[in-house]
Formats: structure tokens, sequence, C-alpha cells
């Protein structure tokens, strides 16, 4: 997949403020991916370190963490999110800590 689709994501993802999470989904969306969730989760797995993308705060669609209950990464997962004061209830985050960019946001922060 092409480096410039990676950056797209990568960006996007930069944007999800703190205590805030999205969708795979919804950040494909928001890049001008649609329909690329998988592509989504590819890219933030190969996001440079450097780049300091908080892969953590991306979810599935039904709001539930990314990784296998129990594993290291899950675990990881689950105490950033709470380290940032996103509540987990049944391995779910609540509606209320979805991301939902305002117009300021979609007009000047993303470029997609």
């Amino acid at each position: 997949m092409s480096q410039q689709h990676y950056q797209r994501i990568w960006q996007t993802v930069l944007q999800i403020p703190a205590g805030k999470v999205a969708s795979y989904g919804q950040i494909a969306d928001l890049a001008g991916l649609p329909g690329r969730a998988r592509l989504v989760g590819k890219a933030l797995g190969y996001a440079p370190e450097q780049l300091a993308v908080p892969w953590f705060r991306v979810l599935r669609s039904d709001r539930s963490l990314a990784f296998a209950p129990g594993s290291d990464t899950a675990n990881l997962q689950r105490q950033l999110l709470l380290a940032e004061g996103v509540l987990l209830k049944n391995n779910r985050v609540q509606q209320q800590d979805i991301w939902q960019p305002d117009l300021a946001e979609l007009l000047f922060k993303l470029r997609y």
C-alpha cells in the first residue's frame, strides 16, 4: 500500500485528542479512505516510533479494545486509555468518549 495512505492515516490519528477515541472505520473515513478500516490497523502497525502516533485511541466499531482480551497489547491499550481518563465498562469505551471532530477540526486540522 502506498506510503501516502499511511501518512494520511497517521496524521488523522494524531488529531484524536487525549481522552477521546475513534474507530478504525471513522479514521479511514476522515483520512479520505472510506471502507479501508483494515488498512488503518495495518498502517498503525507500521507507524514510526518517532511520530508517536496514539494507536491506543483507535478501537473496533463496537467501541471495544482492538486486541484479544487479556493480551499484553490489550492490557497496554487499557492502561493508556485509563491514564487519559477514558473509562471502560465490559471492555468497551463509553459513547461520550468517542471523538466527534467539530467543523473547525474538519476544515483546518484534517487535510483530506
